[in-house]
């Protein structure tokens, strides 16, 4: 069976930002097919940032980062939605991210492997909203701190295909908000 893990990103810990509707509408449309789906909070979560290489080496790791983990090591699909804030992931992704990725997680303990494996199988979607037009953002600005994350923290870590969806306008109005979460369902009934 399909497991997905839905890790919320938006930083604010209160429901009711759009981001916690998409991540609803595709569990939604997940759990309709038949897929089994786990949701992570990550602003509801107690953890560290990480402050020297000796912490991002040590193989003690924080509960709610060890628990992150062990989802991580169950789920065949992974879908990361935040919002878009200063160009680029909220701080508290960027240190989730790096307390979860750490070399005893996703390899051997170096680092300095071109690309690790053994996360390997595991797809990815990212789904980033943001103010501006999501056009301006891929093209005028490149979409650079998403072809960051894709690339130097999922890819690198052995996960892919890495699939992204950018929601601009924050979702704009009430109907194309709607279309949003209809997408995040269909997204989700195909683990995609």
């Amino acid at each position: 069976m399909t497991r997905i893990l839905i890790l919320q990103g938006h930083p604010d810990p209160a429901e009711g930002h759009f981001d916690h509707a998409l991540a609803d509408a595709y569990r939604e449309g997940a759990e309709r097919a038949g897929l089994a789906v786990d949701t992570f909070p990550i602003a509801q979560r107690d953890f560290p940032l990480l402050r020297s290489q000796a912490e991002f080496l040590d193989e003690t790791v924080p509960p709610a980062i060890l628990e992150a983990q062990e989802l991580i090591e169950v789920a065949n699909h992974l879908v990361l939605i935040y919002p878009l804030w200063m160009g680029d992931m909220p701080a508290l992704v960027k240190g989730f991210l790096e307390q979860v990725f750490r070399p005893s997680f996703v390899g051997d303990g170096d680092m300095n492997q071109l690309r690790h494996t053994r996360l390997k199988g595991r797809s990815v979607r990212i789904v980033v909203t943001m103010g501006m037009p999501a056009p301006i953002y891929r093209w005028f600005y490149r979409a650079h701190s998403l072809k960051s994350l894709e690339r130097n923290v999922f890819r690198f870590c052995g996960l892919g295909p890495v699939r992204h969806t950018l929601i601009g306008q924050s979702g704009g109005n009430a109907a194309s908000r709607e279309r949003w979460l209809e997408t995040m369902r269909e997204l989700g009934g195909q683990a995609k």
